[in-house]
């Protein structure tokens, strides 16, 4: 219950006596009379000093506390502490805060900002995330990466719950696996050499008894180098050019070509290819899925991730290739970070595999030993640090989702004509 009252002109105890009698007689235990902490405790002092409250005896003194207590709406106990304050310092006033604050590592535009990055690289895993920042900072030179130069994995993957980044940023479904019916009769073995590939074609959907188009992946084992090459078809006359395009795309020597059993890969123009090229070719065993999962897994979270799972009809298959020629395969190999296994033995003498760094394809290549002599004629070590910092990272997966953007809007323009 709320009353509107002033008790300024209240000069003696007997006085307090009537007005609690007077709330009594309402039928209620607490009066609501001020709104406001600060209020109340001017209210408190004003009536504390008029009465001469130090000067009361014990009995007034309960008077006094009782009609506090109704008219403040606190309890007993606050009461009781509210007056020992008032004794002891003459007044009651608001104690300042004692609790420490503590700095803020991160600032909101930290948060956007790093959702710009995962927007960017179409929210690659955090571990990928963090050495974008690192290297935008510690390489590029960007200020705006001081302070997420150095964030970990884990507060990196809080802020993604931050409703900052969640307003920054798209909406993804998580990937759905694609499972692939391989085996492999010869599993390459490149000793830390480039130059051994990982082929496997992924399909973009039928429609209406419509082919869409194919994309060709080829993945260098050592190095994660990859390029991709679209096609209208698998068969033969649209795949020996593309699979010739690509090959020669390589910074490196190709020494071997492994893919799976499919036809589109075992017939005799893409041997005749190969053997042109002085290339081996290696084919899938049976029962041995995990040899080719290298590319199978680029498939799923480089290509499927880039280009979704939509019918693309294969008269798109010319302006998809010069996509992947000018922006997509040259920010995969010197921009985008892949993870590298370090192998460790553990008590039972198995190999396990923990993944613990994170370069991109070209760093890669460049940290081998004696990388020049892998190389081809056209290609030195300079040329490839040279086009590695002709972008930062951020402006090359910028440039790459712009264009990327105006691929699909001509799919669209297209169909509507």
């Amino acid at each position: 219950m709320t009353i509107g009252m002033k008790d300024n002109s209240i000069k003696s105890v007997s006085q307090l006596q009537a007005l609690i009698k007077a709330a009594e007689a309402l039928g209620v235990e607490t009066v609501e009379r001020l709104n406001g902490k600060d209020e109340v405790y001017a209210w408190m002092n004003d009536l504390l000093l008029r009465l001469k409250y130090r000067s009361l005896r014990k009995k007034d003194k309960g008077i006094v506390r009782k009609y506090l207590r109704l008219y403040s709406g606190y309890t007993e106990s606050h009461i009781d502490h509210l007056i020992s304050a008032y004794a002891a310092e003459g007044m009651i006033r608001r104690k300042k805060r004692t609790q420490p604050v503590f700095p803020t590592t991160y600032a909101g535009e930290d948060i956007e900002l790093l959702a710009e990055v995962a927007e960017a690289y179409d929210h690659q895993n955090g571990r990928a995330l963090k050495e974008v920042c690192r290297e935008m900072f510690a390489v590029h030179g960007d200020e705006r990466f001081k302070r997420l130069a150095k964030i970990s994995v884990s507060r990196l993957y809080d802020f993604k719950q931050d409703p900052r980044f969640k307003e920054k940023t798209l909406h993804y479904t998580k990937t759905r696996p694609a499972p692939v019916a391989i085996g492999e009769r010869k599993k390459p073995y490149p000793q830390g050499k480039p130059g051994f590939l990982r082929v496997d074609s992924v399909h973009q959907g039928d429609k209406d008894k419509e082919k869409g188009v194919y994309h060709i992946n080829l993945v260098d084992e050592v190095t994660q180098w990859e390029i991709t090459v679209c096609v209208e078809g698998i068969s033969e006359a649209f795949l020996a050019p593309a699979l010739e395009e690509a090959l020669e795309t390589f910074p490196f020597t190709i020494l071997n070509f492994h893919s799976d059993n499919g036809s589109e890969y075992i017939n005799k123009v893409v041997a005749k290819l190969l053997e042109k090229l002085r290339i081996n070719q290696t084919k899938s065993r049976s029962r041995k899925t995990n040899d080719n999962a290298l590319v199978e897994g680029k498939n799923g979270a480089v290509i499927r991730k880039h280009m979704g799972y939509m019918h693309i009809p294969k008269r798109h298959a010319v302006s998809i290739n010069k996509y992947y020629r000018m922006y997509r395969n040259p920010f995969v190999n010197f921009h985008r970070f892949s993870a590298f296994p370090d192998e460790e033995i553990d008590t039972r003498g198995k190999i396990i595999k923990k993944y613990r760094t994170y370069l991109t394809p070209c760093q890669k290549l460049l940290s081998i030993p004696l990388v020049e002599a892998c190389l081809k004629a056209e290609t030195t070590c300079a040329s490839l640090e040279t086009e590695m910092q002709r972008q930062s990272h951020l402006a090359a997966a910028r440039e790459m989702q712009k264009e990327k953007s105006k691929l699909f809007n001509s799919f669209s323009s297209q169909k509507m004509l």
